[in-house]
This record gives structure tokens, sequence and C-alpha cells, in this order.
């Protein structure tokens, strides 16, 4: 493993403490911790993060999210190991960890709404972003 580039919580400690009082109120917010959870993995395996990759795999198995499921995350699409509403929002994660690729089409967006109340949908944007943030200072980093 390599050495940190820079020791940013201490660096920038009132930025960093943002980042975190925004991950503990999503995680006692408006989505289940599992979902959470599966959201925050999938954008840190596009991302690469190791670290996150680690961190969230293991929340998820405490979670009890069977280990066939994490195995399946990226190929998510063509397993039927993800309900509807996961799918949901898997899609709308990487639409949006994609975004200057894609951006965030309505056919992604839509069928949310199916799925989440509007909250949730807030919450899940704030969380696809927020995970985006820590990948970026994780790899950026060389956390």
């Amino acid at each position: 493993m390599s050495q940190l580039r820079l020791p940013f919580p201490s660096l920038s400690p009132a930025a960093y403490q943002g980042l975190l009082a925004t991950n503990k109120a999503l995680v006692e917010g408006a989505l289940e911790l599992p979902l959470l959870e599966l959201v925050f993995l999938r954008v840190s395996q596009i991302n690469g993060c190791a670290f996150c990759l680690g961190k969230h795999a293991q929340t998820l198995r405490e979670c009890d999210v069977p280990q066939a499921k994490l195995d399946c995350l990226a190929g998510w699409r063509i397993s039927e190991l993800f309900d509807a509403r996961e799918r949901a929002a898997l899609a709308w994660a990487e639409s949006l960890t994609h975004i200057s690729e894609q951006g965030a089409p309505d056919e992604l967006y839509e069928p949310l709404q199916a799925h989440f109340s509007a909250a949730q949908i807030s919450d899940l944007t704030l969380a696809v972003s927020l995970m985006n943030a820590f990948n970026r200072l994780a790899v950026g980093m060389k956390l």
C-alpha cells in the first residue's frame, strides 16, 4: 500500500467533517442501510477505490447481504439477485457517476419514482454524490 499523499482530514478538517456529517445523515436517513451500502459499493467499483471497496463490502456482510449478491454486483444488470428497486437505484448511481459521459437521463430517473419517495430519491442522489467525493479523496490522496 502506498503512503498517504496528504493528511486531508487534518488539513481540511471542517470540510472533511462536513462529508462525515453528510454520511451520518444519510445512514440515519430515508434509505435502508443495505441499499445505501450497495450503491456505495457499486460507485466505488466504478471509481476503483480499493479502500472503499473493502469498507462497504464488510458493512454489507455485517448487514447479512449474501456473498453471492456482493460477488454479482458489477453484473447486476444480468443477475437475478437484484430486485427492481435495487436496479433503479444502481442505474441512477452509475448514471451520476458517469455524468460527464451520459448525463442523468429521464429514462433512468423516472423508474426511481415507482420505488422511492421524493426524500429517498434526494438521499440517493446525495449518497451517490458523496461516495464519488469520498472515492476521489481516497484515490487522489492514495488512502
